[in-house]
């Protein structure tokens, strides 16, 4: 199965507070720090109802904050996948919205 089909494009998500592009699942945010009167962003608007079968899978990282400053040092193309050991999820880069989002 291919990421365009992994990802539900009705879902909605929620940014991770303090962060500056992390997003995780609304549905799933429980016990996860989010901007809890931050608006719901759409898989339309974060750009993940687009092709995502072109990234590769990147080593896993500790935490989502890891994932801010990659650009720096390891920067991520559209479709990059990471393992979140914290939270046992994954992450897929959108370059459209220069953002992480969260898999189901």
């Amino acid at each position: 199965m291919g990421m365009s089909e992994r990802i539900n494009k009705t879902d909605d998500y929620q940014k991770m507070a303090g962060t500056a592009a992390v997003f995780v699942i609304a549905d799933l945010a429980a016990g996860i720090p989010v901007e809890r009167d931050g608006p719901r962003w759409s898989a339309k608007e974060l750009h993940v109802d687009q092709n995502f079968d072109t990234g590769e899978h990147k080593s896993p990282m500790a935490s989502v904050l890891a994932l801010e400053g990659l650009e720096d040092y390891d920067p991520p193309k559209h479709g990059d996948i990471r393992l979140i050991q914290s939270m046992d999820a994954c992450f897929i880069y959108s370059q459209t919205a220069r953002a992480w989002v969260q898999l189901p």
